[in-house]
């Protein structure tokens, strides 16, 4: 049987890596974690439950979760944010792979808990991600703060049952906050590769998120939070956009 490393970047996590290691215990040879230099409980908890923690100063999230895959032990990676945990489902399915891995690659869908609410609907639900895999035939890349795992030409990831939990936001204020944050490190990854934006996009490109969120793909279906969460999608898209717009204004 193939051993396999899970991996999880932290900083100052304690309200969430606990759930996140727990969930993955009976599945791991080894859980790994890359800690940029944690100020709260993170270390403690994570130690205390058998992790191995490693410290690195942060450098970017797509940056840290490739460090984190290159100091793991075994080439088969189950990759997590320490807000995030397995399902039973999802965790019997990985069990069932692992007995025989016959892809290099996995997928598996992500649903968000937003202010104590499973979101089912809405552009959040299915959240398809490729999250274990064999790191001889992928990396994480993309763009910060949104990265995703690329994968070598001709691989292709298998689908896997069940769901990754994603504990993302307790309240709804800590999601503007987050918006502002995520917004800006998108903004200058943009600026710093060239990209540009419009006034057409900053007024177009947040109504179509709202639209697409809550009406095409049925955010409306979850209630009171499905409106929010649209109207954040929207205000993030608008922030990253009007952001852009002005670093290019304030070069030239």
């Amino acid at each position: 049987m193939e051993k396999l490393s899970v991996v999880i970047i932290t900083y100052n996590e304690e309200k969430n890596i606990g759930r996140c290691i727990d969930s993955v215990k009976t599945l791991a040879d080894e859980i790994l974690i890359l800690d940029s230099n944690s100020t709260d409980n993170t270390v403690d908890i994570a130690e205390s439950r058998g992790a191995v923690v490693k410290q690195e100063s942060f450098k970017g999230f797509i940056q840290m979760k490739n460090r984190a895959v290159e100091l793991a032990s075994n080439d088969y990676i189950l990759s997590l944010d320490a807000d995030e945990a397995l399902d039973p489902l999802l965790s019997d399915s990985i069990r069932k792979v692992k007995e025989n891995f016959k892809c290099q690659a996995y997928r598996m869908n992500r649903c968000t808990n937003y202010c104590g609410q499973f979101i089912r609907h809405g552009t959040w639900y299915p959240d398809r991600k490729i999250r274990l895999f064999d790191r001889k035939f992928a990396q994480w890349g993309g763009t910060n703060p949104h990265d995703k795992i690329i994968l070598k030409e001709n691989i292709t990831a298998e689908q896997l049952r069940g769901d990754i939990l994603h504990y993302s936001y307790y309240t709804i204020a800590e999601h503007a906050t987050q918006n502002n944050k995520f917004s800006t490190i998108a903004a200058e990854s943009f600026f710093a590769s060239g990209k540009n934006t419009t006034l057409f996009n900053i007024i177009v490109n947040p109504l179509w998120a709202f639209l697409q969120s809550y009406f095409i793909k049925a955010g409306f279906l979850d209630g009171l939070f499905g409106f929010v969460i649209a109207v954040q999608i929207s205000h993030m898209t608008f922030l990253k956009h009007i952001k852009l717009y002005l670093l290019w204004k304030s070069s030239k």
